[in-house]
């Protein structure tokens, strides 16, 4: 098979199944049925002659001849679909810049950024979409976003192992904090002594696997009693105003604390260290892309330098 003739459905699919990790997840997201996706892979891997997939346990990963491929796919996509936001009056592609972010920085620092950038650089046209770190990280991977906000936990591992290795800028670094009902003892002063925290109720940002624990102090020495499970952000402020329980938070989200939360430190045992991490691929970026990267370095340092220090 020519691989001239290779259909734009099957680039779509390659580019889905690397973002999205797995045949199934990619299936999912295009509402095709898993026989289907498979199909389409191999019809693209015969074309170039050559597996593009590495499948593995715990997901696919592109091979050399698959990053060349995807490489030039993502070209051609992002043509066919600058080309459809052209005839439908939209901004082209110069101006346009796919940005995905974790759920932590949307509600403050993108919110802000975007609404900087709207101001001072009314041209631009951002495409945003939230995420967590490996999803946003394959995303780069496939081409689907050019910038990603990323989250990033001692001891700052990138956030994968593919080659070539994402370009990465540390924005920020702070301790993570503690959200208390306004009414609870703990909420007294600027500050707590992390032997207060047991016994505590918690608010977490999962039920299961890994993320279970997220929302936990992980200096906890005692099995915790959680209460709830969330994984938006507000909604878990929203719980602990209504005295469900306790939640750790970034320091990025003082800003839109609701009503009846107080914010402390902990004192005592290692701190909750984050990281917000700007990451894209290394090829040189455009213009528009540089643009939007500034405006979220800016509103990222802006935000952290707004807040007072830990105690």
């Amino acid at each position: 098979m020519d691989f001239t003739n290779v259909s734009l459905t099957a680039l779509r699919v390659l580019r889905a199944v690397v973002e999205q990790g797995t045949f199934t997840a990619a299936a999912t997201s295009l509402g095709y049925t898993q026989s289907a996706i498979s199909r389409q892979i191999a019809a693209v891997e015969q074309a170039a002659g050559a597996e593009l997939l590495e499948r593995r346990r715990d997901g696919v990963r592109l091979t050399d001849a698959g990053r060349i491929v995807m490489r030039r796919a993502t070209t051609v996509l992002d043509g066919i679909e600058a080309t459809a936001r052209e005839l439908s009056g939209l901004p082209g592609q110069g101006g346009t810049v796919h940005l995905g972010w974790v759920p932590s920085t949307g509600a403050v620092v993108v919110a802000r950024a975007l609404a900087e950038l709207r101001r001072t650089d009314p041209d631009l046209h951002v495409i945003g979409r939230e995420g967590g770190t490996p999803a946003l990280a394959r995303a780069l991977r496939a081409g689907s976003i050019d910038l990603a906000l990323l989250s990033s936990v001692p001891p700052f591992r990138a956030p994968d192992s593919e080659s070539p290795p994402l370009v990465l800028q540390t924005l920020t670094e702070r301790a993570l904090c503690l959200a208390v009902p306004a009414g609870h003892p703990l909420a007294r002063g600027d500050y707590v002594d992390v032997a207060d925290l047991r016994g505590q109720r918690w608010i977490t940002s999962s039920s299961s696997g890994e993320e279970r624990l997220m929302g936990v102090w992980k200096g906890l020495d005692e099995q915790p009693e959680i209460v709830v499970t969330a994984r938006d952000w507000l909604a878990k402020l929203h719980l602990v105003a209504a005295g469900c329980g306790l939640t750790t938070v970034p320091v990025s989200l003082a800003p839109v604390i609701p009503p009846g939360v107080r914010i402390v430190t902990v004192r005592g045992g290692p701190q909750e260290q984050r990281r917000l991490v700007l990451a894209r691929l290394p090829n040189p970026p455009q213009q528009c892309v540089s643009r939007v990267a500034a405006g979220l370095h800016a509103e990222a340092l802006a935000t952290t330098t707004a807040l007072p220090p830990p105690s």
